[in-house]
Parts: C-alpha cells; structure tokens; sequence
C-alpha cells in the first residue's frame, strides 16, 4: 500500500530512520529533507502549538555523526535513483528535493555539535550534487544566537548557500510567554535576529493563531507592524513568512487554539508589504 506524504502529516518516523524524515513542506512549496536533532523531544521552549508529542524542556542529545551520514546519504540515493515518490505518492509537479531542513522535535541549535553537523550535512549535499539547485534551511527559534557553536554552525550554512527562518511568533515579550513559554525580552530578540541575519541570509516566519488566552489582535499586528519598522534600515530580513497552523498540537491548549483564515492573512501580509518587506502566506 503506498504511504502518502501530506503538508499536514510531518511524521518523524515516515521514513523508518533515526535523523531523516520527508515532508511536503508548506513553506518550501515541495518535499523538504528534514533533519531531526532532537530526537529525545527535547526544547528549550514550548509553544502552544507544538505537533511534538511528550514534549520536555531541555537540549539535543549528543549526535551520532555516522549514523546521520549513511542515513542522508542512503536517503537522498533513494530520492534520486531509487523509488522513493513512488513509494510516498508524491504527485509528478512535487517530485523534485526543495531542501534539506535541519528542524525537528525541538531547538536545532542546542546540538552540543551544532556546527560539526551542519558542516557534514553541506558536505553530503555539495556531494550528491543537491546544491545550489536545492536549499539548505536552518528553522530555529533564535534563542542561542549569542553561543560561539551557533555562530561557527551558521557562518557554515552561509558557505553551503543555506538560510535560516528566525521564529517570531509575537512582537511583545506577554506574547512569546503565552504563545512560546518563552521568557526572551524584546532587546534579547533583536540582538539575535541581528546576529542571526549578520551571518546567513535570514527570513522571519511567525505563525498567527487565534489563541483564546492571547488572541491574534489589532494591538498585536500593530505592534508587530511597528517592530518591522523600526528594525527596517538595522536587520537585513530576506522574507516575512506568514503561516497559521494546519496540524494538530500536542500541547494542552491545542483545544484554544484555531488558525487564521486565509484572507486575514493576506490582508496583513499586503501592510508589511507597504513597509518595502517581501512576503508569503501559507495556508
């Protein structure tokens, strides 16, 4: 029986592998080579829309660097040679690698070997030949930006051609504590999309939700309005990437939480566009 891959079915184990995972990636508009550092569903925050299920705080475990390698390679040998999209029943016009994404159960970044693993990931995909015609996509919440490893781990992805997409889920520190149980302050936020964007080529996604503790308001797009302008001539951004959310959470709240129609979201996505910011919405 074929296994369908879907943009609403991201399940770690879809491929039977330890680190690899395929998804049809809303974002990148295609399949999406996921890369899971966080196997023991481990993260340093915990947003209330999480698809992650037993989710804890804490950090990555140690990697086993030659089990990721023979896993990516094997994989992306399957892909382009072998009967992968048969397989999943990917249709024709998807049938092509958009990226390999370093996501996962929890916060990429706090891998003790961040940067080791980003330089071997470049390395297999500079070898099978999957760059530049495919991306390479760090997904992070930024939160350990300001670590050395984090830094070298990105100055490596820039060498591949890569990018990061920079979580900012609210624009106020009252949101990111109901939204991300994250207790950033704005100034620690700016610091590390400065010193995120200053090392790779960054796009800011945020995902809008209508949360029954802290609803998605006129306040709330004002003010994150106000913080793209501001930081318009500071932080180089590449893209504003709007997405609601489309698979169901883990989480407690998962039951107060309902996505955004479309046409709201691209209303709001025509007035950061007035502010000279390019933008996608993804339903």
């Amino acid at each position: 029986m074929t296994q369908r891959l879907t943009t609403t079915d991201h399940r770690r184990d879809a491929a039977g592998l330890h680190y690899i995972y395929p998804v049809i990636s809303r974002r990148a508009g295609g399949l999406s080579i996921g890369i899971n550092f966080n196997t023991n569903n481990s993260c340093n925050w915990r947003c209330v829309y999480c698809q992650v299920p037993d989710l804890k705080r804490g950090s990555a475990p140690p990697l086993d660097f030659a089990l990721l390698e023979s896993e990516l390679k094997h994989f992306l040998d399957r892909v382009l040679h072998g009967d992968f999209f048969d397989c999943f029943g990917v249709p024709e016009q998807q049938r092509v690698i958009k990226d390999i994404a370093i996501s996962g159960n929890g916060e990429p970044t706090s891998l003790p070997e961040f940067a080791e693993a980003v330089r071997l990931i470049g390395e297999i995909g500079e070898a099978k030949g999957i760059f530049p015609g495919s991306g390479l996509v760090l997904i992070t919440n930024g939160s350990l930006m300001h670590q050395a490893k984090v830094q070298e781990g990105l100055r490596e992805l820039n060498r591949f051609g890569g990018e990061v997409w920079f979580k900012l889920d609210s624009p106020t520190k009252a949101g990111r504590v109901a939204i991300n149980n994250s207790l950033e302050s704005d100034d620690k936020v700016l610091q590390h999309l400065h010193i995120c964007a200053g090392l790779c080529p960054t796009k800011l996604q945020t995902c809008v939700l209508n949360y029954k503790r802290y609803p998605w308001s006129q306040e709330e797009k004002q003010a994150y309005l106000e913080l793209l302008s501001r930081i318009k001539n500071e932080i180089k951004l590449e893209k504003i990437m709007l997405y609601s959310i489309a698979r169901q959470s883990m989480q407690p709240e998962a039951n107060e939480l309902t996505p955004v129609p479309e046409e709201q979201m691209r209303e709001f996505a025509k007035r950061i566009e007035k502010l000279g910011y390019k933008v996608s919405v993804s339903v």
